[in-house]
Parts: structure tokens; sequence; C-alpha cells
């Protein structure tokens, strides 16, 4: 057979080439087009159409090369902070770092030094961690439409890492628009949203991941309030106790007594709805201090992995493992990890 038979002829190699190009051209035309809707929509449904396609969107192309281009975890933050921005929250800003090309994010007040970052992990699953600590502190799933809060990551990182550099007014300030962010894919995307600790629902029951709880745990709480002008009264069916702080607020550790599996959860309720177990932790000493030294004990459960797309799910505590810091209470109410005494 003639050579001339097996290759294909200069025309037909030009035509294949040219071909090539066109497709890694319009690919390169559709990012383009990508890039500038999640950049300068006002539609919350194109912000969220565009970040999903961005974020499996493939620009390997043999024939065309595109030199910089951001990672899909660049497109989460993108769409975090243009979604806050049409709610005209300007508290989480997003920034580029011109050495790796790629962006992060600041919260006003934590201020320049602190920086917040998505992570993907093998479900999936982007999660938003600050990039010292690398914990989770929020889990969002696209394809589900779904957010979650991580409990233990917000005890660890606002309660505890944070406690001691910032006020408490300064650590509820960097929560807000974290918690505007899954307001606004709850009201605008649909999304299912899980506060955890966040929730200011009054009938909202933070359920305790131990089975069973010992009422040595609710003695420590009763001793602990004579230093304090707030009052623990036993709850009329015997079943849990019930800590009466001041504006009306009140914190019940108990179970139902109906419910034959007994589970311990605890429950806070003020006039207006708008206090959550995470503001007792943070703005309360006495219930800071006496969480923490029986973490072990009162560690709230979370949810399970609704978004995980395998059948490996598994419920997420704020019950702390190895890699969680022992923390010593000071007197003035702060707590410091055992590990930075």
């Amino acid at each position: 057979m003639a050579n001339n038979q097996l290759t294909a002829s200069p025309s037909k190699q030009v035509s294949l080439l040219a071909d090539s190009l066109t497709t890694g051209l319009t690919l390169g035309q559709q990012y383009v087009q990508l890039l500038k809707q999640l950049a300068e929509t006002e539609s919350a449904a194109e912000l969220l159409d565009a970040a999903q396609q961005l974020v499996t969107f493939d620009l390997d192309n043999v024939f065309v090369k595109f030199p910089q281009h951001y990672q899909p975890t660049d497109y989460y933050l993108l769409l975090m902070g243009r979604l806050l921005e049409m709610h005209s929250n300007t508290d989480f800003q997003i920034q580029e770092d011109l050495d790796h090309h790629d962006f992060y994010a600041t919260i006003s007040s934590l201020g320049d030094q602190v920086h917040f970052k998505f992570i993907i992990d093998a479900n999936g699953t982007a999660q938003l961690i600050e990039t010292q600590g690398q914990e989770a502190l929020l889990y969002l799933n696209l394809k589900h439409k779904m957010l979650r809060f991580n409990n233990r990551a917000l005890v660890n990182y606002f309660i505890i890492a944070l406690q001691r550099e910032y006020s408490d007014l300064d650590i509820r300030a960097a929560v807000k628009p974290l918690l505007a962010f899954a307001h606004a894919l709850a009201a605008d995307l649909d999304f299912v949203i899980d506060l955890g600790i966040l929730d200011v629902n009054n009938d909202q029951h933070f359920a305790l991941q131990q089975p069973t709880l010992s009422l040595t745990v609710i003695d420590r709480l009763f001793v602990a309030t004579a230093e304090f002008d707030y009052m623990l009264l036993n709850l009329p069916q015997n079943n849990g106790a019930e800590l009466r702080l001041d504006r009306g607020i009140k914190m019940d550790l108990q179970f139902d007594p109906d419910d034959y599996s007994q589970q311990w959860f605890f429950k806070v309720q003020d006039p207006d709805n708008q206090v959550s177990f995470f503001d007792l932790l943070l703005h309360y000493q006495l219930v800071r201090q006496w969480y923490l030294q029986q973490r072990e004990a009162l560690a709230v459960k979370s949810d399970p992995l609704l978004f995980a797309d395998d059948q490996s799910s598994m419920a997420v505590t704020d019950d702390p493992v190895a890699t969680e810091p022992t923390v010593i209470c000071h007197p003035d109410g702060s707590v410091t990890p055992l590990d930075q005494e």
C-alpha cells in the first residue's frame, strides 16, 4: 500500500488542525462567558449556574493552552462573595493572592491577616476553612443544594482559638457574614441549610452526642452558679435543669420524658428568638467554662452528612478528638489551648 494512502493529505491535516483550534477557542470563549456571568450577573440563579459549571469546567486542550485560570475552589469563594454583595454585606472581602493566582477572603472584624478559603473533599463537597486552622467551618454542596455548619469547628475556632485575641463583639461580627450567606442561599436559591449551634429558633433542640448524661455534670453547673447572679432550677418532671440568665434568656439541658430513648439536648429560649447556643458559649463565662470543662459529656451532635454521595456518611459532632485542643479556663472567662500555655 502506498505511503500516501496511510497519511492524510496536507489539506486534510490543515483542516483537522483548524477544527482542533476552533474547538479549543470555543472552549475558551465558553469559559470567558461563564467568568463574566459569575462576576457581573445580578441574578442569584445565574450566579449559581455559572459557579456550578465552572467548578467542573475542563480547560485542557492539546492545541490551545490557557496560561492563567482559576481553580474550582476559587469559584466557591467568588460565589459566596458575590451573593453577599447582592445582599449589601461588605464584611466578607475577596482578595487575590498575586503570587499564586488564587483567591482568599477576609472578614472585617478579624482584620487582614486572617484568611479563609474553600477546599473540596472527595465527595465534591466544598469546605470553608480558616487557612491556619484548616478545620471546616461549613460544608457546601452545590449539586444537592445543601449547606451545613460544623459545630465542632465553630467551638474550636470561634470560642477557643479566637477568644483570647478578639472581643465577643468582634467574634460575633465575624460569624454574621457566614450566617448571611446561609440565609441568602436558602432565600434566593432554595438551599437546605443546617445552622447547627448558630440556630436561634426557640424550638431547636441541640442533641448531645453521648446517649446518657451523668447528673454530676449538672451538679457542677449548680456549683458554678454560686459565683454568678443566675439561677439553676430542676425541671418539673425531673428530666433536667433550666439555667435562667439575664434578659429573659433560659438554657435547658433536658430529655423528653415521653421519649423512650431519653436523648439529652440543649434548648435555648429568649423573648425575641435571637439567641443561639453559640451565643451563650460566646457571651456567658459561666456557660463557656462549664461546657468546655465537660465537653466530652456535653458535645453537641450534628446531623449526618446528607450531601455525601456515598453511603458512608457519618454523624459529625463537636466531641473533642485527639487533634483538637485541650483548653484551660482562666478566671477572667477566657480559654487557652493547653499547647499554648
